[in-house]
């Protein structure tokens, strides 16, 4: 066995504590402070998510929400978070694990971070046990759901299943 220090997973496990923070400055005000608004995408499926059935079938690999004007009951915890968004008029409860993230956006400050599953064999241990450990690769594409994504745009790219969402709607010109 070869001793090295994972970089990767350390760096991947900073920039989810950096996403906890943003959520907990979200959380203290009844909106992200200033202009801020977050897309957030995560793995429906992955182990600790826990969101409505339907929602997991609308959405089975991936789904992005928007944390900017209507949300409720934001609480922001060591491994995960919990949310409330209305999809169809009607509110749902998400309670979302830091590990399932793939994505993170603040196009106010054109900030962003992509998450990655450690290679296979690579050391998980290096991941912060607040954030969880690191789970399976995402397998699809999140679908468009107009309260959840406004601007998402379903266009993957040649031979693969990413999504890629155009920010330049709700920049401000």
């Amino acid at each position: 066995m070869t001793d090295y220090i994972g970089y990767e997973a350390l760096t991947q496990a900073a920039m989810r504590g950096v996403v906890r923070e943003a959520l907990r400055q979200a959380e203290k005000g009844s909106a992200p402070p200033g202009d801020h608004h977050f897309y957030v995408t995560f793995r429906t499926k992955a182990p600790g998510v826990k969101i409505p059935d339907h929602l997991v079938e609308q959405f089975p690999d991936e789904m992005t929400i928007v944390v900017q004007h209507q949300y409720w009951d934001l609480e922001v915890h060591d491994g995960h978070f919990e949310i409330v968004l209305k999809f169809n008029r009607v509110p749902q409860h998400l309670s979302i694990p830091y590990v399932a993230l793939t994505r993170f956006v603040d196009p106010a400050v054109n900030f962003g971070v992509s998450f990655e599953k450690p290679a296979s064999g690579e050391d998980a241990s290096v991941v912060s046990p607040a954030l969880g450990t690191p789970m399976g690769t995402p397998t699809g594409t999140p679908s468009d759901s107009s309260e959840s994504t406004p601007g998402a745009a379903d266009t993957p790219a040649s031979g693969s299943n990413e999504t890629v969402v155009n920010l330049d709607a709700f920049r401000r010109k």
